[in-house]
């Protein structure tokens, strides 16, 4: 697969920071934070680049802390990555930006919420997973993530050699990897996985996720696994949410909790979207209400 262009910066503690940008550069900046396990290729995924150019927006795509290029953060915690971004933002040069969140990366979009009420404008969460002891939560998951998610708080050894082991298929599976992936999604995702591109999008974050070994993206999991911490009663800035009803990955019970327990929270269900179509078939929408959210809070 293709190498992705990347950017560094070295973050105040000494760390490096890898991160792509697409889009407008002088466009509304936005931090997406991505999936779990993923990495910043998820900037390349949907295809969006022309359309985030064209709408004004600049895309900042960072790879947490293990994951990809950037360098472990020991002991790292939820509200650790919100201190990552004001640096990062800092060096960028930029003020106020919004942060959006897709699946596994909604809880670190949320606390950049709740941690940078001076700079953040707007929370975008998009298929967004909720805290893991929220009622009834847990249990709407299916079984593989339920899993996942329960070795990541409770037996992270287990989960890094599990990734070790999905990752040696990947790379072997070739097309038969993207095959067995869109096999198990519910449609309209099933039709979208089978596109060549988007398999092979998907399964370069997975691997570049793990460039530097899977203990990073075990970490990841093990953060969002446990409770968050945050107080999603407290957020100010303005959140807004998507969610496909009849998403296989991220149960829309996720995305009820997070609208219920948000304050003014603006939530659109999609009857007829699961976890990938949303962004794919609503891209212009996403972005065009973040972008109108900043300039109401200017």
């Amino acid at each position: 697969m293709a190498e992705i262009d990347s950017r560094r910066i070295i973050l105040r503690d000494g760390r490096t920071l890898a991160y792509v940008e697409r889009g407008d550069a002088a466009g509304l900046p936005i931090v997406y934070c991505h999936g779990v396990p993923s990495s910043r290729a998820e900037a390349d995924v949907y295809g969006i680049a022309e359309t985030l150019a064209a709408l004004g927006v600049r895309l900042i795509v960072p790879d947490r802390p293990g994951i990809g290029l950037s360098d472990v953060q020991p002991n790292r915690t939820l509200a650790d990555w919100a201190d990552d971004v004001r640096d990062l933002a800092s060096q960028l040069g930029i003020e106020s930006f919004a942060v959006v969140g897709a699946s596994g990366g909604a809880p670190y979009a949320l606390a950049c919420g709740t941690r940078l009420r001076d700079q953040v404008c707007a929370v975008g969460i998009i298929g967004g997973i909720a805290p893991p002891d929220a009622p009834g939560v847990l249990a709407a998951y299916r079984a593989p993530l339920r899993i996942m998610f329960r070795l990541g708080h409770r037996a992270p050894r287990v989960l890094k050699w599990l990734l070790r082991l999905n990752l040696r298929a990947v790379r072997r599976g070739g097309d038969r990897a993207g095959a067995r992936m869109a096999a198990m999604a519910p449609e309209p995702d099933r039709t979208l996985l089978q596109r060549p591109d988007l398999q092979r999008g998907f399964m370069q974050c997975f691997i570049e996720a793990c460039r530097r070994g899977t203990a990073g993206p075990t970490t990841d999991v093990g953060i969002v696994a446990r409770p968050w911490g945050l107080d999603l009663a407290s957020i100010e800035v303005p959140v807004l949410l998507w969610h496909g009803v009849r998403d296989g990955n991220v149960p829309v019970a996720c995305g009820r909790y997070l609208a219920q327990a948000i304050p003014g929270c603006q939530a659109i269900f999609y009857s007829d979207d699961a976890h990938l179509s949303v962004p794919v078939n609503h891209c212009t929408e996403i972005f065009t209400a973040m972008i109108a959210a900043c300039r109401r809070g200017q």
